[in-house]
């Protein structure tokens, strides 16, 4: 991800039923289908918030992009699913960094976290020879740990998409305790709150996107690896098409 993440890797080793994939047109088809229907007040007032701040900070709009899913329509999952997904997705980020297998394998071990994994995560985690674009691709997962983090209060505020988030902070959490514990000590947030943060990065995205495909660079400073990976996390804990989490979409 990137060189900073580096130090990572010794704060951590020191201490120690699936949906069928869908098709863009599916998803298309769904997407219209929300466009057709008369938004509840709930998400109608959430999109209004969203272009609000949006526009304050001078962030790309567009009027047209639908409301996503109310608290009526969003899944709610459990503080334990969130928990383990947050290891896994941890655990395939540090080995992202390089971490070497055997201490990957003990901290798979620690966590009891052999059940953890997505089938594509379990590919990768105990592959000893990752291609580098996987590699790669898992390291920017920290992105995801955060997002998962704050949800399960253990990080008290999302920040603007404009930076890489605090990898080491993000590790302390799960350093010293063990499964069981990590789960205790979460709290929570509202599923409320969770709405409020995919419906905007859900705007977020969109901006990036459109400024990605003018070759220009990404406003008001969003980081757009940030950007996707938090809306690739926000889809999956609000249940997004109810996608599994290795074929999630972060359409805009």
């Amino acid at each position: 991800m990137n060189c900073v993440h580096a130090l990572t890797v010794f704060l951590f080793a020191v201490s120690i039923s699936p949906v069928m994939c869908q098709t863009a047109e599916e998803r298309k088809e769904k997407i219209q289908q929300r466009e057709a229907t008369t938004p509840s007040k709930e998400a109608a007032e959430r999109k209004t918030r969203s272009l609000d701040r949006l526009k304050k900070e001078g962030v790309p709009i567009l009027d047209s992009l639908p409301v996503i899913e109310d608290s009526q329509e969003a899944k709610t999952r459990t503080k334990e699913e969130i928990a383990q997904r947050a290891i896994a997705v941890c655990l395939t980020a540090v080995k992202g960094e390089g971490v070497e297998q055997k201490v990957i394998d003990s901290l798979v071990t620690k966590f009891g976290a052999e059940k953890f994994f997505t089938p594509e995560e379990a590919a990768f985690i105990k592959d000893p020879s990752p291609a580098r674009e996987d590699s790669i691709k898992f390291s920017w997962r920290y992105e995801c740990l955060w997002v998962l983090l704050w949800s399960l209060g253990y990080v008290d505020n999302l920040e603007r998409p404009e930076g890489i988030c605090d990898v080491p902070k993000a590790v302390s959490f799960l350093k010293d305790r063990d499964t069981a514990q990590f789960i205790k000590d979460a709290k929570l947030r509202p599923l409320n709150e969770l709405l409020d943060e995919a419906d905007l990065i859900y705007r977020y995205h969109w901006a990036v996107t459109s400024a990605r495909l003018k070759n220009q660079e990404a406003p008001a400073k969003l980081e757009g690896g940030v950007v996707q990976e938090r809306h690739y996390v926000l889809n999956w804990l609000i249940g997004y098409m109810d996608q599994a989490w290795d074929d999630i979409s972060t359409d805009t």
